[in-house]
């Protein structure tokens, strides 16, 4: 049994992100949240010099509404609906992000060694977040999508570049949390 409050169990969301899929599948849409970058551009104006941001950013229209809804419901579970018993890690995670010298994030998703005002002072620290940052952003636009998108909608539809590129997703998160990292922060 599981409770409103907290984290949810996988069956849970899994069937609520199927059931999801399904109905974009039954309206002709694919899901996916970095091509909402590419219709913000092209919102902005970003179609007056580039030809890739030129296109009938209109039709795209319900896939801000998926971010916005994503945002409003992040906000919502976190401001209503969370039990304050934070993120649970592995104790044999925490243990390895303590020989890093990492403290465990207590009750975040990320830990005060990227994310504190102190740690944000620290060139390391800014040039991680912005080597990471270029890095998701070309792997995301040479991938020709995110994770959610090939693994949640390229995956249901059977595609086998989302294949390759989920697997290519997993082996590079692995290759950053057991090689790069513990040699950037040992």
């Amino acid at each position: 049994m599981y409770s409103f409050y907290g984290t949810w169990p996988w069956y849970v969301s899994g069937f609520l992100i199927g059931a999801i899929m399904l109905l974009l599948i039954y309206f002709g849409k694919t899901f996916g949240m970095s091509s909402n970058l590419r219709t913000m551009c092209s919102v902005l104006g970003a179609g007056k010099t580039s030809d890739f941001f030129r296109f009938d950013w209109k039709a795209q229209r319900w896939n801000l509404v998926v971010v916005l809804g994503a945002a409003l419901g992040g906000w919502i579970a976190v401001t209503f609906l969370s039990d304050d018993s934070g993120v649970i890690l592995n104790p044999q995670t925490v243990t390895e992000l303590q020989h890093m010298h990492i403290d465990a994030p207590q009750g975040k998703l990320l830990p005060d060694a990227f994310t504190s005002a102190k740690a944000l002072q620290s060139p390391k620290v800014w040039g991680i977040l912005l080597l990471g940052g270029l890095l998701v952003g070309f792997g995301t636009r040479y991938a020709g999508g995110c994770t959610s998108g090939h693994a949640i909608t390229g995956l249901s539809n059977l595609q086998l570049p989302s294949l390759i590129a989920v697997i290519g997703f997993f082996i590079g998160g692995l290759i950053m949390s057991w090689f790069l990292l513990p040699l950037i922060f040992n």
